[in-house]
């Protein structure tokens, strides 16, 4: 056979559209904003009292709380818990690079198009091209996979190994949580003892006391502002994630059976947050197509 007509293989276009494309990692507004309001609403509540700012600067207090709460974590959770908490506490503060729902299903839908036409194996030349990291392993998963029953098996594993690390991380923060208020009454107590030390001056131990009283502040202030709230940020994104990989796996399963993409898409949409309302115009329409209207 000579070299003009050897058949060229088909190529195809994996390059998604420009709203697709995933975007780059950025600050998360909601949480930086979220930190900034509690944290002016404290100061500003504190200015308005009139008291100096310095009354609620104590030292030893602080470093009892911190220095308390810190130990606390360090005996509860082993030490690989406790880096995997620190790095999902800091990733709050940005947002993961991934396109939204409905480009996602036009995505798998796209995939599910040429896996029945020409098979599974048709979207390798295009796998470095996918949006998101858990979909390219599922379509990976999908090419090895001898049923659905061991693809399925293999995406449900990963999803709970996800899911364990971010309760386990929220986990620690929790408990951290719980304990950072008593410590800060322990600090009062410690600022108590060293007031009485003076009881022969009756200005210098009402002074003390209120001096004491910062440390259960900054226990409180620790626990409910930070700690609390970071761990409810971990098991919402969480869930977030979890939504969208059920999606995915719902979607890959889809893709391995050869299901037409109509039916695909029309399985995936159930994945999507409804607006308000929607669900009176799908029924208005669907009233429509049946000629009840």
């Amino acid at each position: 056979m000579s070299a003009s007509t050897v058949p060229i293989p088909e190529r195809h276009d994996y390059h998604r559209p420009a709203a697709t494309l995933p975007r780059r990692r950025g600050l998360d507004f909601g949480m930086i904003s979220g930190v900034v309001i509690a944290v002016a609403a404290l100061v500003a509540g504190i200015a308005i009292t009139g008291v100096s700012a310095r009354y609620f600067f104590h030292p030893s207090g602080a470093l009892i709380v911190l220095g308390g709460t810190l130990g606390v974590m360090l005996i509860t959770t082993p030490p690989d818990a406790l880096l995997i908490a620190f790095r999902r506490t800091l990733s709050l503060f940005s947002t993961e690079p991934c396109p939204s729902r409905e480009e996602l299903i036009e995505e798998i839908v796209s995939y599910a198009k040429v896996a029945r036409s020409k098979g599974v194996l048709a979207i390798e030349p295009g796998i470095d091209h996918v949006s998101h990291s858990f979909l390219r392993e599922a379509l990976l998963l999908a090419m090895d996979a001898k049923d659905r029953a061991d693809l399925r098996s293999a995406l449900e594993n990963k999803i709970w190994v996800c899911e364990r690390q971010s309760a386990s991380a929220a986990r620690v923060l929790e408990v951290a949580g719980s304990f950072a208020p008593t410590i800060g009454v322990m600090s009062t107590a410690v600022g108590l003892i060293d007031v009485l030390r003076q009881f022969s001056n009756f200005s210098a131990i009402a002074y003390g006391v209120g001096i004491a009283f910062t440390s259960t502040i900054y226990g409180l202030a620790l626990a409910n502002l930070l700690l609390l709230p970071a761990a409810h940020r971990i098991r919402a994104k969480a869930a977030e994630t979890l939504d969208l990989q059920e999606l995915m796996t719902e979607g890959t399963a889809c893709l391995f059976d050869g299901m037409h993409s109509m039916l695909v898409r029309q399985r995936l949409t159930s994945f999507l947050y409804e607006r308000p309302g929607q669900s009176q115009v799908k029924t208005f329409e669907s009233a429509l197509e049946g000629g009840q209207i």
